[in-house]
């Protein structure tokens, strides 16, 4: 009974929705609420290819999905790197003082998304903080050009998404065997060794997951892009979202949004058939 539930949820919350945007994606553009012609008609197939057709066909797409697949891994593998340092210093901290350091962790959860990206834009505007500083040190003459570029929107993306990568990571490295890397110094092995050796292959999978919970979320990313990006950068997530609400292409942004997950799709099956292994 439980599974059959579960399996009933799974198609009614997920399994559904996506074949009714991936039908979407093969309809036409036509007038009325929704503004889509469904494929499929009285006479049988009725369905369009044009949708699909600009993924290829136009470089406009291209661009923003390549460009978005770089920032993401970017931002992935920043996350990794920064995260694996402080999900290090937590686990290895005493016991009583990991919980206050992962309430830390997640204390920007605490507050709006949109209010703390305002915040960079406070910092990184003309007439931010840095700026600011930074002209009053004398160690500029004019105002740095670091808001709507790609710098703020990495910036933005990395503190957003810190937290996914910090948390598997600490899991993991919270409960590996000590004895392990205690036998590998008492051998003679360097701190820089022990860590090489054995803490980095022991966090494998873990560092795997949390590139991949930073790296999906990221390269369908909206809002930063929108605050903190130059209005020429478009990500795919932003040309989704003004297929859907401004052009009213619901076709196109039904095929874009399928492709997208389709590509976020290959590093998910690749990452469990190592797992596998």
């Amino acid at each position: 009974m439980i599974r059959a539930a579960a399996w009933l949820a799974l198609g009614l919350l997920v399994a559904a929705p996506l074949a009714i945007v991936l039908a979407m994606g093969f309809g036409s553009v036509a007038p009325g609420v929704p503004p889509v012609r469904w494929p499929i008609g009285a006479e049988g197939w009725q369905g369009s290819l044009e949708a699909w057709s600009l993924l290829f066909a136009d470089g406009y797409y291209l661009d923003a999905f390549l460009r978005a697949l770089r920032l993401a891994a970017l931002t992935a593998t920043l996350c990794l790197v920064i995260g694996f340092g402080m999900a290090l210093g937590i686990a290895s901290a005493r016991p009583e003082r990991q919980l206050p350091l992962l309430a830390l962790v997640l204390l920007p959860f605490w507050t709006g998304f949109v209010l703390r990206l305002s915040a960079w834009v406070g910092l990184l505007r003309d007439s931010g903080w840095i700026n600011t500083v930074l002209l009053s040190l004398g160690l500029i003459e004019a105002p740095l050009a670091l808001l709507y570029t790609e710098g703020a929107m990495l910036a933005g993306m990395v503190h957003g998404y810190l937290p996914f990568a910090v948390l598997p990571l600490t899991a993991t490295l919270a409960r590996r065997d000590l004895a392990l890397e205690e036998a590998a110094a008492d051998l003679g092995a360097s701190p820089f060794t022990v860590f090489r050796t054995v803490t980095l292959p022991l966090a494998a999978p873990a560092a795997a997951a949390a590139f991949l919970l930073v790296f999906i979320p990221a390269a369908g990313e909206v809002v930063i892009p929108e605050l903190l990006g130059a209005p020429d950068s478009i990500l795919i997530g932003r040309a989704i979202w003004a297929e859907f609400f401004q052009t009213r292409d619901w076709p196109a942004a039904a095929a874009l949004a399928t492709a997208l997950l389709a590509v976020l799709l290959l590093p998910v099956a690749l990452y469990q058939r190592l797992a596998r292994r």
